[in-house]
Protein backbone atom coordinates (compact mmCIF):
# COMPACT_ATOMS: atom_id res chain seq x y z
CA UNK A 1 0.00 0.00 0.00
CA UNK A 2 1.45 3.32 -1.01
CA UNK A 3 1.26 6.00 1.62
CA UNK A 4 1.60 9.23 -0.37
CA UNK A 5 2.08 11.54 2.64
CA UNK A 6 5.09 9.52 3.79
CA UNK A 7 6.70 9.30 0.35
CA UNK A 8 6.25 13.00 -0.42
CA UNK A 9 7.42 14.14 3.01
CA UNK A 10 10.52 11.92 3.05
CA UNK A 11 11.48 12.86 -0.52
CA UNK A 12 11.13 16.59 0.16
CA UNK A 13 13.27 16.25 3.29
CA UNK A 14 15.80 14.29 1.22
CA UNK A 15 16.04 17.14 -1.28
CA UNK A 16 16.43 19.70 1.52
CA UNK A 17 19.19 17.65 3.14
CA UNK A 18 20.76 17.22 -0.29
CA UNK A 19 21.16 20.98 -0.57
CA UNK A 20 22.54 21.08 2.97
CA UNK A 21 25.04 18.33 2.08
CA UNK A 22 26.10 20.26 -1.00
CA UNK A 23 26.64 23.36 1.15
CA UNK A 24 28.75 21.38 3.61
CA UNK A 25 30.93 19.98 0.83
CA UNK A 26 31.51 23.46 -0.57
CA UNK A 27 33.28 24.37 2.67
CA UNK A 28 36.15 22.12 1.57
CA UNK A 29 36.32 23.35 -2.00
CA UNK A 30 34.38 24.21 -5.11
CA UNK A 31 31.99 21.49 -6.29
CA UNK A 32 31.20 21.19 -10.00
CA UNK A 33 27.61 21.08 -11.16
CA UNK A 34 27.78 17.33 -11.77
CA UNK A 35 28.94 16.75 -8.18
CA UNK A 36 26.23 19.00 -6.76
CA UNK A 37 23.60 17.19 -8.81
CA UNK A 38 24.87 13.80 -7.63
CA UNK A 39 24.81 14.89 -3.98
CA UNK A 40 21.30 16.34 -4.16
CA UNK A 41 19.87 13.39 -6.11
CA UNK A 42 21.53 10.91 -3.78
CA UNK A 43 19.88 12.45 -0.73
CA UNK A 44 16.56 12.78 -2.59
CA UNK A 45 16.78 9.08 -3.47
CA UNK A 46 17.54 8.34 0.19
CA UNK A 47 14.38 10.20 1.19
CA UNK A 48 12.31 8.41 -1.45
CA UNK A 49 13.54 4.98 -0.36
CA UNK A 50 12.87 5.83 3.28
CA UNK A 51 9.37 6.82 2.20
CA UNK A 52 8.60 3.61 0.33
CA UNK A 53 10.41 1.18 2.62
CA UNK A 54 8.47 -0.97 5.07
CA UNK A 55 11.51 -2.62 6.59
CA UNK A 56 10.23 -3.79 9.97
CA UNK A 57 12.72 -2.19 12.37
CA UNK A 58 12.45 0.83 14.63
CA UNK A 59 12.17 4.15 12.79
CA UNK A 60 15.46 5.61 14.07
CA UNK A 61 17.47 2.55 13.06
CA UNK A 62 15.62 2.41 9.72
CA UNK A 63 16.66 5.93 8.76
CA UNK A 64 20.21 5.56 10.07
CA UNK A 65 20.92 2.29 8.25
CA UNK A 66 19.46 3.48 4.96
CA UNK A 67 21.48 6.69 5.34
CA UNK A 68 24.62 4.60 5.78
CA UNK A 69 23.85 2.37 2.77
CA UNK A 70 23.11 5.30 0.47
CA UNK A 71 26.21 7.21 1.59
CA UNK A 72 28.69 4.46 0.75
CA UNK A 73 28.88 5.30 -3.00
CA UNK A 74 29.25 9.02 -2.25
CA UNK A 75 31.93 8.19 0.32
CA UNK A 76 34.01 6.32 -2.24
CA UNK A 77 33.54 9.18 -4.69
CA UNK A 78 34.84 11.54 -1.99
CA UNK A 79 38.03 9.49 -1.80
CA UNK A 80 38.32 9.41 -5.58
CA UNK A 81 38.01 13.18 -6.04
CA UNK A 82 40.67 13.89 -3.43
CA UNK A 83 38.87 14.43 -0.11
CA UNK A 84 40.57 11.31 1.29
CA UNK A 85 39.42 9.09 4.13
CA UNK A 86 38.29 12.13 6.11
CA UNK A 87 35.85 12.96 3.31
CA UNK A 88 34.73 9.33 3.26
CA UNK A 89 34.05 9.33 7.01
CA UNK A 90 32.31 12.72 6.89
CA UNK A 91 30.09 11.52 4.04
CA UNK A 92 29.08 8.42 5.97
CA UNK A 93 28.39 10.35 9.18
CA UNK A 94 26.28 12.98 7.42
CA UNK A 95 24.41 10.22 5.59
CA UNK A 96 23.59 8.47 8.86
CA UNK A 97 22.56 11.74 10.52
CA UNK A 98 20.48 12.92 7.57
CA UNK A 99 18.81 9.50 7.22
CA UNK A 100 17.93 9.66 10.90
CA UNK A 101 16.60 13.23 10.53
CA UNK A 102 14.54 12.39 7.44
CA UNK A 103 12.94 9.50 9.29
CA UNK A 104 12.45 11.59 12.45
CA UNK A 105 10.78 14.45 10.61
CA UNK A 106 8.65 12.12 8.48
CA UNK A 107 7.60 9.62 11.15
CA UNK A 108 7.47 11.69 14.33
CA UNK A 109 6.92 15.31 13.28
CA UNK A 110 4.57 14.71 10.33
CA UNK A 111 3.02 11.52 11.76
CA UNK A 112 3.56 9.59 8.52
CA UNK A 113 4.57 6.25 9.97
CA UNK A 114 5.35 3.11 7.98
CA UNK A 115 2.28 1.18 6.92
CA UNK A 116 1.93 -2.29 5.55
CA UNK A 117 -0.75 -2.85 2.95
CA UNK A 118 -3.56 -5.21 3.83
CA UNK A 119 -4.77 -7.47 1.10
CA UNK A 120 -8.55 -7.55 0.90
CA UNK A 121 -10.17 -10.90 0.53
CA UNK A 122 -12.31 -11.22 -2.53
CA UNK A 123 -15.67 -12.85 -2.11
CA UNK A 124 -16.30 -15.69 -4.49
CA UNK A 125 -19.71 -15.88 -6.08
CA UNK A 126 -21.13 -19.37 -6.29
Amino acid sequence: MIYEKRIISATIWGVIFGFISWGLVQIFGDVPLSGATAIIFSRALLGFVIGISIWKITWWLHGSLLGLFFSLPLGFIAIWVGFGWGGFALTLVTGIVFGFLIELLTTVAFKAEMRVGIKKEEKKEQ
